[in-house]
């Protein structure tokens, strides 16, 4: 029989067994992942465990270890105003959580297993897909752009980001050691770092020599002042630190905007536009799968057929 201490716990943050008192502190155990998943990672075990616990909290429940009756409950009840990949993402940080502290695991009872699949049927909810920034779209968005350092800067980004298929914290990311110039005034660039490979192992890219005009052009006026590719402009000076990945969406949607694109498409772009967009492209242009995976760096072939679900590519049309 599992011993009654949920009350005592969620009073006194302790478990009592035999009259002792054993510690569970989940965000001292999430401490020792540092170093081993990226900061975005980090964060969303912190908030995922954080709902978890204050649910608990508010049910008067202790929260680790949990019973399975009381995971299959949150999960229910998360279901009722979150989408299923949140959902998943918040039981797989409660499952981390117990084996950081060395507790039985529930989450591969069978009984939670079937929560979940309840959840997910009653909420059939398709992943949002960010709207493709296509080449139409890029020639668009360079041609509003003010013949400012601004401009300059904001250009280059595009039609680098376009054409690397970078997430933004990648191309944030990015250092002029980074980037090569090749005999034929196109650029090679590593990817030192992504989202689908925290071990840093990195990944090659190349770009047109239109891009790589637009990229020179812009590290001409930030000068040595900074080797980060795409750096924040103050009073007329180049500032030595990245850009933050918001300033990616920012550009995008501000280009569209002066574009003329309409309100609700406007909201439709992202900071992943370039990425969907150029995939969605290379499919409309003929390249098969394993072409456009090796070019935007994808592990997953589900991942990717998600970005081209939208691209309106009708195979009985090909001639």
């Amino acid at each position: 029989m599992r011993p009654n201490y949920d009350q005592f716990y969620i009073i006194t943050g302790c478990i009592s067994v035999d009259g002792g008192c054993q510690v569970h502190d989940w965000v001292k155990a999430l401490e020792a992942l540092g170093g081993a998943y990226s900061a975005a990672t980090m964060r969303a075990y912190r908030n995922d465990v954080r709902a978890y616990v204050s649910w608990c909290e508010a049910t008067g429940l202790g929260a680790f270890p949990a019973s399975t009756a009381q995971l299959c409950a949150f999960l229910e009840a998360q279901g009722q105003g979150m989408a299923p990949s949140t959902v998943r993402r918040r039981l797989y940080a409660i499952r981390k959580v117990h084996r950081l502290l060395g507790l039985e695991d529930p989450t591969q009872d069978e009984a939670v297993n079937l929560a979940f699949r309840r959840v997910r049927r009653a909420n059939p909810v398709r992943p949002k897909q960010a709207r493709g920034m296509n080449a139409a779209d890029l020639q668009k968005f360079l041609a509003v752009q003010p013949d400012t350092p601004w401009g300059l800067r904001n250009a280059a980004m595009l039609s680098l980001g376009y054409e690397l298929m970078t997430r933004r914290s990648e191309l944030v990311a990015l250092r002029d050691g980074d980037l090569t110039l090749r005999n034929d005034g196109t650029l090679r660039v590593i990817i030192r770092r992504s989202k689908s490979d925290q071990e840093g192992q990195g990944r090659i890219a190349f770009t047109s020599r239109a891009t790589a005009g637009l990229v020179e052009a812009w590290q001409d006026w930030k000068g040595n002042e900074t080797d980060w590719v795409f750096c924040p402009i103050y009073q007329g000076h180049a500032i030595d630190r990245s850009l933050s990945g918001t300033t990616v969406k920012t550009i995008i949607k501000t280009a569209a905007k002066r574009s003329g694109y309409s309100a609700s498409e406007v909201r439709d772009f992202s900071g992943h536009s370039m990425r969907v967009g150029a995939a969605q492209d290379l499919l409309r242009r003929g390249f098969d799968t394993a072409a456009i995976m090796r070019a935007g760096g994808w592990k997953s072939i589900n991942i990717l057929a998600r970005y081209l679900e939208h691209a309106e590519q009708n195979v009985w049309e090909v001639r």
